[in-house]
């Protein structure tokens, strides 16, 4: 059970249920630390005028892009969240994550790392307390704190924008299923990686963003989301889907059948072998390749089969 997880008289989202297989994705976040829009004159030492933070950045890799953007040692900007003095929620007991708002942001001469902390987390604030979040959030029987934590698995799970609100169904239909939602995503994130590559043993991971052992939603957000997934986690597209798959860039299907699915999947492992005769061969070696999830369409997934 999720630490943050509400009780069932406040939200639908805790309900229990026996386990089923869900194709999960890969994290659409990138690994490289962010560059600096716009440099300031004088040298290599000036300090950029602006920094981006993309969507579906993790906190860590926001963390070293400040203290890049700062030239301040590697690690300040961590150290400095204890006296940032954050405006965050209760539930996320001090933990940033999800509120580092994507965007780009000015630096001025006098900026520190919490400054700019504060910065982002007044952004996240200002477009997430607002009318349409807030009462999309209530309208879906979850606070505000949650509908960021959806969020934040659509942004990683979402091969496209197009995908957004079909995932968000997803994971809507199975919390309110009580089946676990089972992405690799959550995995990844705890383990602080983005491959694409899931293995038995990471399945059985003692965490609680476990998702395919831990029912409900993770206890934080695991990346930080844009205002695309904000919208699609609280305008779910409507579907009875339960599965996704991407058998090949721009053809990601979602259905409610899971024999179907399965024919899914076996035309991606066609399609992927097809692409790469070696790819079937050399994907995760601990679990079988045949359940596959949806992902960048320029990479490969492989996907733990559980059900």
């Amino acid at each position: 059970m999720q630490m943050n997880t509400p009780p069932r008289s406040t939200i639908r989202l805790t309900r229990r249920g026996r386990g089923a297989l869900i194709a999960t994705g890969a994290v659409v976040a990138a690994t490289a630390v962010a560059v600096p829009l716009l440099t300031m004159g004088g040298g290599e030492d000036a300090r950029p005028r602006s920094l981006v933070i993309p969507e579906g950045w993790r906190s860590g890799q926001v963390y070293e892009a400040i203290d890049k953007a700062l030239r301040v040692p590697l690690g300040t900007t961590k150290k400095s969240l204890g006296k940032a003095n954050l405006k965050l929620p209760n539930d996320a007991e001090g933990n940033p994550e999800g509120y580092l708002f994507p965007a780009t942001y000015p630096i001025a001469d006098k900026a520190t790392p919490e400054s700019l902390l504060t910065f982002m987390v007044n952004t996240a604030n200002q477009k997430f307390n607002g009318a349409p979040v807030a009462a999309g959030a209530q309208h879906n029987a979850m606070n505000v704190y949650q509908a960021v934590t959806i969020a934040s698995i659509i942004q990683a799970e979402a091969a496209t924008k197009a995908d957004m609100s079909k995932v968000a169904r997803v994971i809507f239909n199975r919390l309110e299923r009580g089946m676990p939602l089972q992405m690799d995503s959550t995995i990844n994130y705890v383990l602080n990686r983005s491959t694409l590559n899931t293995s038995q043993s990471d399945t059985e991971l003692n965490s609680p963003y476990n998702s395919y052992q831990r029912m409900g939603l993770p206890p934080t957000p695991i990346a930080n989301p844009g205002e695309e997934a904000m919208r699609a986690a609280i305008n779910p597209a409507p579907g009875d889907w339960l599965y996704f798959v991407t058998v090949k860039p721009g053809d990601t299907r979602f259905t409610a059948s899971y024999e179907e699915h399965l024919r899914n999947v076996t035309e991606f492992n066609r399609n992927r072998s097809s692409a790469s005769p070696t790819a079937a061969a050399t994907g995760s070696s601990t679990v079988p390749p045949t359940i596959t999830a949806t992902g960048s369409p320029a990479v490969t997934p492989t996907v733990v089969p559980t059900r």
